[in-house]
Parts: C-alpha cells; sequence; structure tokens
C-alpha cells in the first residue's frame, strides 16, 4: 500500500490474482512466510438443463469480501466439525466415499459430504436429502424451512439436528465429486476444497440467499468461460477450470454420470523464482501460469 488503499486484484482475462501475491511468493522462497493449515471445504457446481445444454448456478462474491471478493463462485464454504455428527444416509458408503475423495477415514468423508449438502442449502435453497433413500424433497421456500436455513447459517442448529428433526435422509449418491483444489501456500486465507456436481431436484428451484453473494445467475459453462476469456467475469483458476471441464456435457444426467472418471488428485500451486522472475503455476492447468517480475506484478 503506498496511498493508504487497499491493493486491488489484478486481472489476466478473468482471473482473480491479488496484488499482494508477488510480495508473498518472495516472502515464502525466502523462508520468511510460514502458510497456514487450510480449512477443509466443499463447493457444488449445481447443474440444470436448458435449451441448449446444462446450466450451473454461480454466485458473485461480494467486493467486500475478505477471500476473492467480487468473484464468480459456486455454493460452497468450509466443514463445519458437526458435519461429522451421524446422519441418515443414501448413496454410496462413507467408505467409498473416504477412497474417492482421498481422505483417510469415514467421518472426515461425511463432514466434507455434508458440508457440500449444507452450503448447497445454505447458499442457493437446494436439498439435496428426501425422506426415504430414493426421494427427495420439493418446494423448500416456505417460512418454516427458511427459519431452519437462516439457524444453519448463524450455526445455531447443526446439519444433522436439522435432518433429524425433519426425518430427512442425506442423498450422498445425488453428487458425483469432481475435482480438488488447495489454495496456494502464499495466500493468508486457504481451503483445501473438494468440488461436486449435482443436478437440481425436481421441484426445487434456487433462491438468492447467499449473505456472501450480490448477485446469482443460471448461465451455460461455456458462456461463463467466454465471459472469463474476454475478462468480464472474474474467477479463480478452480473455477473456469472445472467450467470448461463441464463443456462437452449435453445433459446434467451426464455430467452427473461423468464425475467417477474426474481425476481427485488434489491441485495445489508452485511458485519458483527463475532468474530474476517469478513463475506461479497450477499443475496440469498451464493456462493459468503467471510470470511476474521480481521488481512487481505484471
Amino acid at each position: 500500500m503506498s496511498n493508504g488503499q487497499p491493493k486491488q486484484p489484478k486481472q489476466s482475462n478473468g482471473q482473480w490474482y491479488p496484488a499482494e501475491w508477488p510480495d508473498r511468493i518472495r516472502a515464502l522462497a525466502a523462508g520468511e512466510l510460514t502458510p497456514v493449515a487450510p480449512r477443509r471445504a466443499a463447493t457444488v457446481l449445481l447443474l440444470r438443463d436448458g435449451a441448449a445444454g446444462p446450466d450451473v448456478h454461480m454466485l458473485r462474491r461480494r467486493t467486500s469480501m475478505a477471500f476473492a471478493g467480487g468473484a464468480y463462485a459456486y455454493p460452497g464454504g468450509g466443514v463445519d466439525p458437526r458435519d461429522e455428527q451421524p446422519v441418515r444416509w443414501a448413496g454410496p458408503s462413507l467408505e467409498t466415499w473416504a477412497a474417492r475423495l482421498g481422505l483417510d477415514d469415514a467421518a472426515q468423508a461425511q463432514a466434507v459430504v455434508c458440508a457440500a449438502v449444507r452450503e448447497t442449502f445454505e447458499e442457493a435453497g437446494v436439498l439435496l436429502a428426501g425422506e426415504t433413500e430414493d426421494g427427495v424433497v420439493g418446494d423448500t421456500t416456505g417460512e418454516d424451512w427458511e427459519r431452519d436455513r437462516a439457524a444453519l447459517v448463524a450455526r445455531e442448529l447443526s446439519f444433522a439436528d436439522f435432518l433429524d428433526r425433519r426425518g430427512l435422509v442425506l442423498r450422498s449418491d445425488l453428487l458425483g465429486a469432481w475435482a480438488r483444489w488447495i489454495t496456494p501456500e502464499f495466500e493468508q486465507r486457504r481451503f483445501d476444497t473438494w468440488f461436486f456436481v449435482a443436478a437440481l431436484p425436481p421441484g426445487q428451484r434456487t433462491r438468492d440467499v447467499s449473505g456472501e453473494a450480490d448477485r446469482t445467475v443460471w448461465i451455460r459453462p461455456a458462456e461463463a468461460a467466454a465471459g472469463y476469456d474476454r475478462g468480464e467475469l472474474t474467477m479463480m483458476p478452480p473455477t473456469i477450470s472445472t467450467l470448461r471441464a463441464l463443456e462437452p456435457y449435453g445433459t446434467a444426467a451426464e455430467a452427473l454420470a461423468a464425475a467417477g472418471e474426474q481425476d481427485m488428485a488434489p491441485v495445489l500451486a508452485q511458485a519458483r523464482l527463475e532468474g530474476d522472475e517469478l513463475v506461479l503455476s497450477w499443475p496440469g492447468h498451464e493456462e493459468f501460469t503467471k510470470v511476474i517480475p521480481t521488481g512487481g506484478a505484471r
């Protein structure tokens, strides 16, 4: 900061790129920065079929947000420790989910899947649960649903208690694990995030209820990616990467069926010094590589 104002994120096309990253990368390379441990998180690419293929539900984070303000993202958030509490469960076993997610035990896997379902309800009003193992709730827009949603957001109610009180089964089979990205080691706020895909259940509709968003939209993945390429829509690398990966699928069901084929190896940015430049890269995702002169950001 030279004028008392916060540094604003840089953009190359629509890539979210905080202006303080070069200094933090240099500090990390010099051993002057200790990485913070990433917090586990989950996010859901909610899909519905449109005239030209599946649309994805996205929200724009408020510019006042400390992390990725102004960037387009999907509903999601951090794991709540209470997400490990036992719940009625439908779909693949917890052991199967643990293997798919690359986690050590069933409780950790449940917490990540529960976080994905809970955050989708908290931020979009969509609930992947039903009264039976093959059912799913319908309209969730009533006042009683809204009271419970607000209590979940405020952490006054655990997700397990919410499901138990309503006699609901969590439908893990409605989710497909799609990708895993870990925030770079030089970032101040770090997340180990699992990305899932899911189809909008019949009878439900999304609502603009996230306190972290100032806009929500249903948009074709290709259209959103084109907006990013033009520099009109700001996104973080995992967001644009997962959007591009969705483009080949003609329906939400096709995308969900393809989830099992996706590589779940975690993607972690790497920063290295090459002469008088810093090179920031995401292995396997060359389009996000940044070359930063040591005198400042480009």
